[in-house]
């Protein structure tokens, strides 16, 4: 499963490419797009950086592709969806939707094995909605440093530096749907009271973060 891993993830850097050129697109106009640098966006096309879920997500927004359609997992006739985990670095990722385009959703399991024990944050275009299931989630958004339990929320504007990971010992599992740009998720648990009803304020770069 690794080698075919691997083999999956080496054949995305002329994927990418082929999207990018088939567009017309410049690297200097799709670093714009999803706030990856030109430097990073060559490296990947030319296989000598290794895709990430961070940059994956972006680039498939941008290409108006889905996750499947970029690295190559083979099609299907079955109008079932057939779920394909991606596992790397720890981290464990389970597409919930084969759509391009709209909001996409994943279930994502975290090991708490060390591989993402030290926050290496990230920004690219795009806001987040993050569900925890079990165990606990550290996540690292600009200056804030919070700790989700089971049952707990937070959405965020991805151009904000970004990491998440396993709390403590235990593994962690949760939902995250993300969007493109200004496409904010809008969730109602109960009706709104006049005293609790938010007031039309601008955007907010801090995280939004709700209980269960």
């Amino acid at each position: 499963m690794d080698d075919d891993l691997d083999q999956a993830l080496d054949a995305v850097g002329p994927r990418l490419r082929a999207l990018r050129q088939q567009r017309d697109t410049t690297l200097a106009e799709l670093s714009a797009t999803t706030g990856i640098s030109v430097s990073t966006l060559s490296r990947l096309e030319s296989g000598t950086r290794r895709p990430t879920l961070e940059l994956l997500l972006p680039l498939a927004r941008a290409h108006d592709v889905t996750l499947d359609e970029l690295v190559g997992a083979p099609p299907t006739g079955d109008p079932r969806i057939h779920l394909r985990p991606v596992t790397r670095h720890g981290m464990t990722m389970l597409p919930l939707t084969r759509r391009a385009g709209g909001i996409q959703a994943y279930k994502l399991v975290i090991r708490a094995d060390g591989r993402r024990s030290k926050p290496d944050l990230q920004t690219h275009e795009g806001y987040e909605w993050l569900y925890v299931l079990n165990g606990r989630l550290r996540l690292v958004l600009g200056e804030h440093d919070l700790v989700l339990s089971p049952g707990e929320a937070a959405e965020f504007d991805t151009r904000v530096p970004h990491w998440f990971g396993a709390a403590d010992a235990e593994p962690v599992e949760f939902l995250s749907l993300f969007g493109r740009q200004g496409e904010r998720l809008h969730l109602r648990a109960r009706p709104a009271s006049s005293a609790s009803r938010p007031s039309p304020a601008g955007r907010s770069d801090g995280p939004t973060v709700t209980g269960a």
